[in-house]
């Protein structure tokens, strides 16, 4: 994939730019271009895509950094500058491109959990990621937070939302989860693969990120057909 190139930032900066914004969604980029920076002007939708984009890429980075930067088959033998361009790096990928500039199959199975948590959340709605989506998340985030401080309705940047949207994040999610868990169980029963290997396929299918802990072309053909289905 993109392992030659690992730490050329005028290589790998552009392709991250260009996934970023690809995983903006149409009509995120719409608004951006009409509206420009006058935030005041931005719908909710906007809001929400822009500021869990930003916040996921940031956690991301440091996620991956944090649990790679001793891994001698990972960031170890790089300079400072270099771990954190390919953590940054992975963290954009991981939201739905599913290039890699390290050998994923050498990363922590922590690590891994860090990138599934990523590839199951994606990106905006509308666009070219794919997961739950961003504003999906972030819904249901604030229904936890409105939840825990035990007020009555659930408002986002001064707007409440409506419970057809509450029920709409619930179902999502739900559904989501109950797919990439029923996966995992079918291909834990039919496969000898370690949970966190198979658990990091199927979301990665799910999410249609297209990365890999290099077991894909050793799965039977009823799990190569699972993953194509997810």
């Amino acid at each position: 994939s993109l392992m030659g190139f690992a730490r050329d930032p005028w290589v790998i900066l552009p392709i991250c730019a260009a996934i970023i914004l690809g995983g903006l969604g149409f009509p995120v980029i719409v608004q951006l271009r009409r509206d420009g920076l006058a935030t005041r002007l931005w719908s909710m939708n906007t809001r929400l895509v822009i500021v869990g984009t930003a916040g996921l890429l940031v956690l991301g980075t440091v996620g991956i950094a944090v649990l790679e930067w001793s891994n001698p088959a990972t960031l170890a033998p790089m300079d400072v500058p270099g771990r954190l361009l390919v953590a940054f790096t992975q963290s954009v990928q991981t939201r739905t491109a599913g290039f890699n500039s390290v050998d994923v199959a050498s990363m922590d199975p922590s690590t891994w959990l860090v990138m599934d948590v990523l590839m199951f959340i994606g990106g905006g709605s509308a666009g070219t990621a794919g997961g739950v989506k961003v504003t999906t998340f972030l819904v249901l985030f604030f229904i936890m937070v409105t939840e825990i401080r035990g007020d009555t309705a659930v408002n986002v940047f001064g707007k409440r939302l409506s419970r057809a949207v509450h029920r709409q994040a619930i179902t999502v999610a739900l559904l989501a989860v109950a797919t990439v868990i029923a996966a995992a169980v079918w291909l834990s029963w039919i496969t000898e693969f370690a949970l966190d290997d198979i658990f990091f396929e199927v979301i990665s299918a799910f999410a249609t990120v297209g990365m890999s802990t290099g077991i894909t072309a050793a799965l039977p053909a009823a799990g190569q057909l699972t993953l194509v289905l997810l």
